[in-house]
């Protein structure tokens, strides 16, 4: 049976408002990336749906399609100060692909669960056919969770 999508959690010594300022943040999100794809970014910390911020990337990091270096724009489709963060990418590969990246934060007595998840069950059939979903495998979803443990610490 395969899935479209996949999730991992991990209980970090923080609280969701520190958490969450990381993950709002475009810096925040290179600074975390365990996949070595995402170089630098630019524009402010969201803050509401619709937002957005411009990722230069380089797939290179990952060996598996000779993009080399591109940018993307993140776009912000759900957003809960503090407990939920969710976006989408808009770039070089048109039409847009659709999948989806987020981060749940629950509170808890000795700090954030926080659940890191990727979706890919909307994209269109012809990303499907390529063979390349999910781009992002579940152990980087984990090591990501690992750094962002030690950039809150």
């Amino acid at each position: 049976m395969t899935t479209d999508r996949f999730e991992v959690t991990r209980r970090i010594a923080a609280s969701p408002s520190a958490i969450f300022d990381v993950l709002r943040s475009p810096k925040g999100h290179v600074a975390i990336d365990s996949s070595g794809m995402l170089q630098s970014a630019e524009g402010d910390p969201v803050s509401a749906v619709g937002d957005q911020f411009l990722v230069h990337m380089d797939r290179e990091a990952l060996g598996d399609l000779p993009m080399g270096r591109y940018d993307v724009t993140v776009i912000i489709t759900r957003y809960e100060h503090d407990a939920l963060l969710e976006w989408t990418i808009s770039g070089t590969i048109q039409p847009p692909i659709r999948h989806l990246y987020g981060y749940r934060l629950e509170p808890g007595e000795t700090g954030t669960l926080v659940t890191s998840y990727y979706d890919w069950s909307q994209i269109d059939d012809k990303y499907r056919e390529a063979g390349v979903f999910p781009v992002i495998p579940k152990a980087g979803l984990r090591a990501t969770l690992g750094i962002l443990a030690r950039t809150v610490a």
